[in-house]
């Protein structure tokens, strides 16, 4: 997953400062994530609310950015280009990210209170992997929205290409 995001950073970045933003806040968010995990490995009772609230705030900054931020700034660049097609594509993926931020929710709120983490602490590692599997989806997703919106005002041979590496 790391990788996946260093190669998004060097694809995309440049692009526009607020995606340069979100994927340096994708970045720290795959370090806390590898971190949480490494330390539900080696002892999995001495990892605090606090670490695990740390992380899902990160978490949760990350997906509200997106949603709030990134996800309108695309389709309005789209929408600028008048790029019907590029539009069509954002609403199928925006579509399929759905899963991945319920995915979210739901561990946020497992986690949510000092008396909840306690009592789902033995799931927190099943709760990760289960995590790793749908951001390395929603970042694939998320690639694929950038590399196709930000398409709609790229030359002709560039749009043919992320048009080549969308698949909805």
């Amino acid at each position: 997953m790391l990788e996946d995001c260093k190669t998004a950073l060097e694809r995309w970045g440049g692009v526009h400062e607020l995606i340069d933003r979100w994927l340096d806040e994708r970045r720290e968010l795959l370090v806390n994530f590898l971190e949480l995990k490494e330390a539900c490995d080696a002892e999995l009772e001495a990892v605090s609310k606090a670490r695990i609230d740390a992380f899902s705030e990160l978490l949760m900054d990350y997906i509200s950015a997106g949603h709030f931020e990134i996800y309108p700034q695309l389709r309005e660049e789209a929408r600028a280009f008048d790029d019907h097609e590029a539009l069509g594509i954002a609403d199928k993926l925006l579509e399929r990210l759905e899963m991945s931020t319920e995915l979210v929710l739901a561990f946020d709120a497992d986690y949510e209170s000092p008396m909840r983490c306690k009592q789902h602490l033995a799931r927190l590692p099943a709760w990760l992997d289960r995590l790793a599997k749908g951001l390395t989806e929603r970042f694939a997703l998320e690639d694929q929205l950038i590399a196709r919106l930000h398409a709609a005002h790229a030359p002709d041979t560039s749009r043919a290409e992320a048009r080549a590496q969308t698949r909805v």
